[in-house]
């Protein structure tokens, strides 16, 4: 296993927020970060959460991603991280994410190490997203959802982390030109919320934890 990721591993567990730490209320991330999308008067945001999970491979970490089936409704073929809807009252955020994964490829909660999150990411259809990073050892095997998932792959952690791959890009939707990040990679094509969220983790991985984060995480230790 090369020491790099030992290395990565090290810095993720510095600069991410406790797992089960207190969540601000307002996403500080989100689509409206690069357009002009007012938010609607009065919307409660559906909390939601998502998984990144890192594989140590031995040629470095690679992060897990799912293309979502072909027929499904939203978002139909779009690559995300495993993940969804909270239900509320029943789980954290953290059990949520985990609960997902397992749902939609088969890796259950103990093969997982959970490392912490970043800021939450505010979508234009209504999610309060909080994204998580994990880390699995390899051998493990998956059990895709075929009623949601198309195809599970992995990208390298390194590349997803340099900003020189942030590719900005718009396009039209709904009669609005729309600007967004993308980080194509090998015929695969990562954009919207689940780029502008590996962007923001980028960030913090290279910064390291906002102020208002670092402030956070004294209150919750306190």
């Amino acid at each position: 296993m090369s020491e790099d990721v030992e290395a990565i591993l090290a810095r993720l567990r510095t600069v991410l927020d406790p797992v089960e730490g207190s969540i601000p209320d307002k996403p500080s991330r989100g689509d409206g970060d690069l357009n002009d999308m007012p938010t609607p008067s009065g919307r409660k945001l559906k909390p939601a959460a998502v998984l990144a999970l890192l594989v140590k491979r031995e040629s470095g970490l690679t992060v897990l991603f799912t293309r979502r089936a072909d027929h499904l409704q939203a978002h139909a073929g779009q690559v995300s991280f495993p993940g969804g809807r909270q239900m509320a009252g029943r789980e954290t955020l953290a059990e949520c994410a985990l609960r997902e994964t397992e749902e939609e490829v088969g890796l259950t909660p103990d093969q997982i190490t959970l490392l912490g999150r970043w800021e939450t990411y505010e979508t234009g259809t209504g999610y309060a997203v909080t994204p998580f990073a994990g880390v699995i050892e390899p051998g493990f095997d998956l059990s895709p959802d075929p009623g949601e998932v198309a195809e599970v792959f992995e990208t390298p952690f390194g590349f997803l982390m340099d900003p020189d791959n942030h590719k900005l890009e718009e396009r039209e939707f709904a009669g609005m030109l729309r600007r967004f990040y993308a980080m194509p990679h090998k015929g695969r094509y990562i954009w919207g919320a689940t780029a502008g969220m590996l962007r923001a983790l980028s960030i913090r991985y290279a910064q390291g934890r906002p102020m208002q984060s670092v402030r956070s995480v004294r209150e919750s230790r306190s």
